[in-house]
Order: C-alpha cells, then sequence, then structure tokens
C-alpha cells in the first residue's frame, strides 16, 4: 500500500450510514417480514449529521489526510448521496458505492474496494460502524476505526445489521 491518494496524500476511507449520517429514523423500513428498500433509501436525504463522523472529518483532514467516502449505499443513491453530504458540509472527495444488483455481505465488498483503493494510494484508516466490516477490513490488514457512537441493542440496528451482512443491500 504505497503511494498516496488524492494530491499523493494518505486517505481515510469513511463510511457514511451508521458513521457519518444518522439512520435512526428510517430503520424501520427494514424491520419486520417486509422490508422496503425503496422507502428506506428514499429518507436517506432527511438523515441527521452524527458529530462524532463529523470529528473523525475534521481530525483525518487536520492530519493532512485525503478522504474517500466508501458506502454499501447502492448506485442508484449516488445523486442523493452526494447532495446529502454537501448539503452538510462535508468535504468534497471520491465516493465509492455499491454497484447495482451487488448483494454481497457489505464485509466483503468493502475489502474488496479497499483493496483497489490500496492499489493507487496509502489507506491510513477506514472509519466503519459495521461489526462484521470492522473484523474483515482489519483481517485484511488495512488501519480501522471502530465508529460505536451509533450503536443501540435495538431491533431497529439489529435490521440494519441484517441488511448490511446477510441482505448485502447496504
Amino acid at each position: 500500500m504505497s503511494g498516496g491518494g488524492p494530491g499523493g496524500r494518505a486517505l481515510a476511507v469513511v463510511d457514511i450510514d451508521g458513521v457519518l449520517a444518522d439512520v435512526r429514523h428510517r430503520l424501520h423500513h427494514l424491520s419486520g417480514r417486509r422490508r422496503d428498500w425503496a422507502a428506506f433509501f428514499a429518507a436517506a436525504p432527511d438523515d441527521a449529521v452524527l458529530p462524532e463522523g463529523r470529528s473523525e472529518i475534521e481530525r483525518a483532514l487536520s492530519e493532512g489526510l485525503g478522504l474517500v467516502y466508501l458506502t454499501g449505499r447502492p448506485e442508484r443513491c449516488r445523486a442523493s448521496t452526494i447532495n446529502w453530504l454537501r448539503e452538510h458540509g462535508f468535504p468534497s472527495a471520491p465516493l465509492r458505492m455499491r454497484p447495482e444488483h451487488d448483494r454481497r455481505p457489505a464485509r466483503e465488498f468493502k475489502v474488496e474496494a479497499l483493496h483497489e483503493i490500496a492499489s493507487s494510494g496509502t489507506i491510513a484508516r477506514v472509519i466503519d460502524d459495521d461489526d462484521a466490516v470492522v473484523t474483515a477490513v482489519a483481517s485484511a490488514g488495512f488501519p480501522v476505526v471502530h465508529a460505536e457512537w451509533m450503536h443501540s441493542a435495538t431491533a431497529e440496528a439489529e435490521a440494519l445489521g441484517s441488511a448490511q451482512e446477510r441482505l448485502g443491500r447496504t
């Protein structure tokens, strides 16, 4: 993992849902037997900012790191995701999203994406909230920060975990 990212800088690779964006208001769309993915993603523009996530971005920038956003959101959410980041004052940076119809667990999608990102630059740290992603990222040899600031033992949080890992949807 040599070289640098944008501008020759090492990179912080940052997840969005559960790290920067508070998704709790829309998790009910994933609870129960029938999951309403369209409603779940349609509500994303209404996400509040998680202040701990903003602090991680500020810390990375103060350390001179470049940014890459890496999300399990599907590619069809690109415009709304870019708008959300811009509207909430997050820096412009490359945005890597899950390809349409990719239903692999988030840990598989993200580790593959990290290897691709690392082929053109040094990854200084990955910031993610998903326990399985954090474990897989660390096992793949990338430095990782476990973003636990949104975790709770609610059924809705379990729904997000299922969506990320078992269903390969976010």
